[in-house]
């Protein structure tokens, strides 16, 4: 399981963002945002870097004006670690990798002022980017940032927005990333401050699984961030099965 999620990680880096092999590791770039959850490396299987290949990694990041960082699961990278240490990366953090299989999920209810749609129009689109930026600090989207979800809905993405029924307010959103093999990513699960501790995460998580596995996934996938969201997930049948490195260059 855990080559099947880093090999479908390889893929969405293929898919959505600048590539570039550098030694043995698999560079992305988000051309449009310096976001550095969005632009981040991923070595070989059983990689063995040495410091010239890190070197090399964190010129190309600098080059293009982003961060230098990886995400991976160092399971199968034991080795890496050591030598991002050594050139002076940190750990941002090891996040719980948990998975859903079907017949594991667990229906979570919807608040009973809330509905769930999956978007379609164009005001929609925006409207589940720009709810997604506010739930996680970042600037108001553009036009253009509303296409691009667009985009990956039409490649076969899924996206879920939660809104006030009686009056359509924007309140939280989430996506699934392209599948393949049949595997996604769940990601972006965000509610607005004023609308949070009220199970809408929840009914998000497991709305998103529904579309999933309707659409033929066998595997859906995420990280939880911090405790709250790990009891949120797991309360919509996710299970720990490993940990997601972080990790990004910081100069002394």
């Amino acid at each position: 399981m855990d080559s099947r999620i880093q090999s479908y990680l390889r893929f969405v880096a293929s898919q959505q963002r600048d590539t570039e092999q550098i030694g043995p590791f698999l560079a992305s770039f988000n051309r449009h945002s310096a976001n550095p959850f969005l632009n981040y490396a991923i070595p070989n299987n059983a990689a063995t870097p040495s410091l010239t290949d890190v070197k090399a990694l964190i010129a190309a990041y600098e080059s293009r004006g982003r961060k230098p960082r990886l995400e991976y699961l160092a399971s199968l990278a034991p080795t890496v670690e050591e030598v991002l240490i050594a050139a002076d990366f940190t750990v941002e953090g090891r996040l719980p990798l948990m998975i859903c299989t079907p017949g594991s999920e667990q229906l979570l209810p919807v608040p009973p002022d809330i509905e769930l749609i999956v978007p379609v129009s164009d005001t929609e689109m925006l409207a589940t980017v720009s709810v997604q930026n506010e739930a996680y600090g970042e600037s108001a989207p553009s036009a253009e940032d509303g296409k691009r979800l667009g985009n990956s809905l039409a490649a076969g993405g899924i996206a879920v927005l939660a809104r006030v029924a009686a009056t359509g307010e924007p309140v939280g959103a989430g996506v699934c990333s392209v599948p393949g093999n049949q595997t996604t990513e769940i990601a972006g699960i965000g509610v607005r401050v004023p609308f949070r501790r009220r199970g809408i995460a929840g009914a998000l998580t497991t709305r998103l699984v529904q579309e999933a596995f309707e659409a033929g996934v066998t595997v859906t996938f995420l990280m939880a961030a911090h405790q709250e969201e790990l009891r949120i997930y797991t309360r919509a049948g996710f299970s720990k099965i490993g940990e997601i490195l972080h990790i990004s260059f910081s100069p002394k």
